[in-house]
Order: C-alpha cells, then sequence, then structure tokens
C-alpha cells in the first residue's frame, strides 16, 4: 500500500514532514516526497492529512470492560484494599471465559476508535485462569490490535491458583515467543498480597524467559505499609531481592514510591507506568511523573485505552500541582508507550520510518492555528480528538475505518457484551 501526500508526525522529539509512506506486510518500507505507485500497490490519497503513529496503552485490565455501570457493593470500601476486595476482586472472580473474551472483545474495540493499537493488558480471572490469555489473544486478533498479555500472580487465591497463574505465563511466553502481534510479560499483582515464596518463582519464570515483570507498585499506601509490616522492607528491596528491578521491568502507578525509590527505579531503567484517571478516580493520590524520568508511559488501568484523554488527565492533574511554570512531558509520556512497544516486539514503533511497525493514524484534523514541530504538545492536549480519526492502521491493516472497527461486527459485540454484564453482575452479587 502507498499512502500519498501525507503529513508524517513523530511523537517525540516532535517533527512533521510532508511525505509518502509504503507499506508492506505489517511494516513501514518506504518514505520520501512523490513515491511511484508500484505495479499491484494500493494507492490511498490523505489529501494532506496528518498521519500518527498508532497508541499504546502501556498498562489495563481488558477484563474490566464490563463493569460500566455494575452495582455497587453492598457496604462501602473503607479503604483502597477493602475496594479491591468489595469490588475488582469480586468482579475477577466472577469472570468465565465467555466473559473473558467478551470483555477484551469490547476493550479492543474501544482502543481501535481512540487509535490506540497496541495494548499492554493484565489479566485475572481466578475461576478461568488456563488457557485465558489465549482467549485474549483471541480476541485482540479478532479486532486487529497488537497485545503484550500476562497473567496477574497474587497469593489470594491459595497456592493452587498462584500456581496455574505462573504455570498461564509460563505457557503463553513460551507461545509468543515469535509472534509479530502477540508478547507476553511475567504478571503479578500487588507487593501485599504476595508472600516470598511467590515473588521467588515469578523471578525464576522472568530469568528462564528473559522478560520483565508487570505489576502494580505503591498505587496506595496499603500496598506499602502491609508489604513494610509483613516483610520490614520496601516494595522495590523485595523486587530487587529476587531479580525483579530490572530494565525489563513494567510497574505500574508508583504513587507512593519515595524519591529515593524512584530514583532506584530509574537506575535499573524500569518503566514507570502513569494512570491519572485511575489514581483520581480511586482517590490514591498524584503520581510524581516529574520524577518517573526518561522510561515513563501512560496506562488506562481499565478505563478505555484512550491515550489522548489520558493525556489530558495527566496534564491538568500535573498544572494544578506543579504550576504553569513547570513543563509538562506530554510528548514523552504518549511517546513512552511506543518506545516500550519498541524493547517488547523488537522493532521500531512510533517512528514511521522504514524498518518500523505499520501501525498509524489517519487524522482529519484542521487546526484554526499552525501545527509545528515547537506547538505539537499544544495541539495533543487541546486540538486532537479520537473523532477525527479517519483511519486506523495496525500491522498493516486497517482496524478501523470512519471510527467503525473493520473486523467485527460491533452491534454484535455490543448486544453480546450487554447480556453478558447482566449475568456476570449476578455472579458477583451471589
Amino acid at each position: 500500500m502507498l499512502l500519498k501526500g501525507a503529513t508524517l508526525v513523530r511523537i517525540d522529539p516532535p517533527a512533521l514532514e510532508r511525505a509518502d509512506l509504503r507499506v508492506a506486510g505489517d511494516t513501514i518500507v518506504g518514505r520520501g516526497p512523490r513515491l511511484r505507485p508500484r505495479a499491484g500497490e494500493a494507492v490511498v490519497d490523505v489529501k494532506g492529512r496528518l498521519i500518527l503513529p498508532g497508541l499504546v496503552c502501556a498498562h489495563t485490565h481488558g477484563y474490566s470492560a464490563l463493569s460500566r455501570g455494575m452495582p455497587a457493593p453492598p457496604a462501602s470500601p473503607r479503604s483502597f484494599a477493602d475496594m479491591l476486595a468489595r469490588v475488582w476482586w469480586t468482579l475477577d472472580q466472577a469472570l468465565d471465559e465467555e466473559t473473558v473474551y467478551c470483555s477484551a472483545l469490547v476493550a479492543a474495540v474501544e482502543a481501535v476508535r481512540a487509535g490506540t493499537t497496541t495494548l499492554i493488558d493484565h489479566h485475572s480471572s481466578p475461576n478461568a485462569i488456563p488457557g485465558s490469555l489465549d482467549i485474549v489473544r483471541e480476541a485482540l486478533g479478532a479486532v486487529g490490535v497488537r497485545g503484550v498479555l500476562c497473567y496477574e500472580v497474587t497469593d489470594r487465591g491459595g497456592a493452587r491458583r498462584r500456581d496455574a497463574g505462573l504455570a498461564e505465563n509460563d505457557r503463553f511466553l513460551s507461545a509468543t515467543r515469535s509472534d509479530p502481534q502477540m508478547r507476553g510479560l511475567v504478571g503479578a499483582h500487588a507487593s501485599f498480597t504476595l508472600g516470598d515464596s511467590s515473588l521467588a518463582a515469578l523471578g525464576d519464570l522472568v530469568r528462564y524467559h528473559g522478560a520483565g515483570i508487570h505489576m502494580h507498585v505503591a498505587e496506595a499506601t496499603d500496598d506499602v505499609r502491609r508489604t513494610e509490616r509483613a516483610h520490614g522492607c520496601g516494595i522495590l528491596d523485595r523486587l530487587d531481592r529476587h531479580g525483579l528491578l530490572n530494565e525489563r521491568a513494567v510497574l505500574v502507578h508508583g504513587v507512593h514510591l519515595s524519591d529515593a525509590d524512584l530514583a532506584r527505579a530509574r537506575g535499573a531503567s524500569a518503566w514507570l507506568v502513569h494512570n491519572p484517571r485511575s489514581n483520581m478516580n480511586n482517590a490514591v493520590g498524584r503520581a510524581r511523573i516529574e520524577r518517573f524520568g526518561a522510561r515513563a508511559a501512560l496506562g488506562a488501568d481499565g478505563w478505555p485505552a484512550d491515550m489522548l484523554a489520558e493525556l489530558r488527565f495527566a496534564h491538568f492533574r500535573a498544572r494544578e500541582h506543579l504550576g504553569p511554570r513547570r513543563p509538562f512531558p506530554a510528548t514523552s509520556l504518549l511517546e513512552g508507550g511506543q518506545r516500550l512497544a519498541s524493547a517488547l516486539f523488537g522493532m521500531p514503533f512510533g517512528t514511521l520510518e522504514p524498518g518500523s511497525a505499520a501501525d498509524l493514524i489517519v487524522a482529519d484534523y484542521v487546526s484554526p492555528t499552525p501545527v509545528t514541530a515547537g506547538n505539537l504538545a499544544a495541539h495533543l492536549v487541546a486540538g486532537l480528538q479520537p473523532a477525527m480519526f479517519r483511519r486506523v492502521m495496525a500491522a498493516g491493516r486497517w482496524v478501523c475505518l470512519d471510527g467503525v472497527p473493520a473486523n467485527v461486527n460491533v452491534e454484535a459485540v455490543y448486544e453480546r457484551a450487554s447480556r453478558l454484564a447482566a449475568s456476570l453482575w449476578r455472579r458477583m452479587r451471589g
């Protein structure tokens, strides 16, 4: 395919260039002014529209897609840990294979509508563990998005379920070692739900596969305090002891990491993923993204994977606390997910250069003011909207056209989701 007459956008460092783009398979293979069509090549004239690289959600929970509007628990949670037990752990225990599939399908549909072409997902379904990552993989594949999947290992369901979670991570990592659209990480819940023997087993899995841990870290004070009381040390101390604090680690939230902890995470080149909508909704505090460093990215933590919406929440939250004089790293934070995907898939994401992933957005953005490399951040925060995305491509295939996912019947997906959500909520109450 040849995309003619585009304005190509690099998010960070910001850059704009008028050029054509050639795609073959799942890769960009050519870029330059006035590329000539080849025999048999489809030509799409984008008429000067912006082409941005596909966005990446660096942390989400697709299994929560059917939670929207669910009944409140009988008694109001008294703490963050209580909310986990009364709401989210009740939800994940009620999931079966059908609701796991439908939840992932809805999450992927909403992702492509928002220009998000890669989901780094953290899955949990304690009563349907074996093969659950293949179910999520099938759903994401039906929509056409890329995925990086893991199963959330925890001790809260006992040794049998913990071992099943470890086995599911192990199996999936082996199965996707060379998959161009799917990769795996080693999933873990928060430190306060994991004993030392479980962390040791997670460390063994990380070393065996050369993978990284994908884990909630210091999301709330409950995690920090319970870890210190039970183990006499901090969360990062525990991770380091078991070989989990390294350049492959994906540490999520980090709201209550100390200055020393943040410096330690930066020194280990670990990834830190900011989830502002979730943090605000759960009232757990403000993550100090100004101290996250260069390996920072944005996640949705179960909210729809609209990364421009997530960016706006991050921007406004930072401005509220830091004031307008402190620069906000909008482009670096948004592009962080693409850099993380590059590391996980072993190919460039986010550059739109030859050799990079053919994941992109064609945006019909008509601005009343000039769009330049110098003011791109302002347009990302205050201008661009998913409703302007005319086409979305993932792995070289159109996955969304004029806001409509191209590979699934959206009406049928949502009808099925509504029916399954009602039965899921009944099981939660039971």
